[in-house]
């Protein structure tokens, strides 16, 4: 039988267990893909704390590069033995074989191993919607990145580098400073001593930024709202130190008529065709050495709980993954 990650009550770490599950033969529109590495991310834990309330018992995770074993009736261009990844599926990417619907997955081109893909699949398809369709970037643009070395933070280091756009960014440390910079951030600020709104506002020689790309949440507003210029946009796509708490919209016209939006991976790569044609461009850019999405930590699957004890408490940096 396969084993698997699963809870049954919401907590911290310590309600995931390693079980063994029976996966069974792909349905039609099925396939049955055997996982060789899996992603962790912050909403894995946001879905077992229960802030994103699931129903129990449940796997986890969602982001996972695989080979396919077994094709369900009616499903095209996928055969076995072929490598595929996906991060918009159902939850259960914390396994060692799943079922996945076959318009989830996306074929993976020579070039991008396994372990980069699980290490980017969902964090780089992120920056993809935020800079390319949520507010898109051009050269010369100047942006606030919160949490700049950390996952999806790396890796918009590198984007926003391809792009020829000053990118500034909120770290924690010294050393997460050191290494955003080494990924393509133009100024690091560390929040943990430094004023961020004060500082933007010297970088930008008081402008401010047209949008702020924020996954922090409670502990970062509504100070992001000050970094911004008029008509700026303040880009909500995540919630690391908690729920951004509720505020009153004439905020947003008293600071200068902003735009808040929270946007989601699983809207914009809704269909087989938005999701192959973000991955395309994804893939392009990391054959093209231009993204590097190293996993900077592994940890052993029936590990779990102790690769979300790591993340929650700000001791990772990069991508994180868990290998069968």
């Amino acid at each position: 039988m396969a084993q698997a990650i699963r809870f049954h009550a919401t907590g911290g770490p310590d309600v995931l267990k390693w079980e063994s599950v029976d996966v069974g033969a792909p349905g039609p529109g099925e396939v049955r893909v055997r996982n060789t590495a899996i992603g962790v991310n912050f909403i894995d834990t946001y879905q077992r704390s229960g802030l994103y309330p699931l129903t129990l018992p449940s796997g986890l995770g969602t982001e996972a590069a695989g080979i396919v074993e077994a094709v369900g009736s009616g499903v095209q261009g996928l055969a076995p033995g072929d490598r595929v990844a996906s991060c918009t599926g159902p939850l259960g990417a914390y396994s060692t074989e799943r079922l996945v619907p076959a318009d989830k997955l996306v074929k993976l081109p020579d070039g991008i191993e396994d372990r980069t893909a699980a290490a980017m699949m969902l964090k780089g398809l992120t920056v993809q919607y935020l800079f390319r369709q949520t507010f898109p970037l051009k050269a010369g643009d100047t942006i606030l990145f919160h949490a700049a070395a950390g996952g999806v933070g790396l890796i918009a280091c590198q984007w926003a580098r391809a792009l020829g756009v000053t990118m500034i960014g909120t770290v924690s440390s010294d050393a997460k400073a050191a290494l955003a910079r080494e990924y393509g951030c133009t100024h690091t600020l560390i929040y943990t001593r430094e004023n961020f709104v004060e500082r933007v506002r010297e970088i930008t020689g008081g402008k401010g930024v047209p949008v702020v790309y924020d996954s922090i949440g409670k502990d970062t507003f509504p100070a992001s709202l000050d970094c911004l210029a008029p008509r700026g946009m303040f880009v909500s796509f995540g919630s690391s130190s908690g729920p951004v708490p509720p505020f009153n919209l004439i905020t947003l016209s008293q600071k200068g008529s902003l735009y808040v939006t929270r946007p989601t991976l699983f809207t914009y790569a809704s269909t087989p065709a938005a999701l192959n044609a973000m991955a395309s461009e994804l893939f392009a850019l990391v054959k093209d050495g231009r993204i590097r999405p190293d996993a900077r930590q592994t940890f052993a699957l029936k590990d779990a709980a102790e690769a979300h004890r790591s993340l929650e408490s700000r001791k990772t940096t990069g991508a994180t993954l868990l290998l069968p």
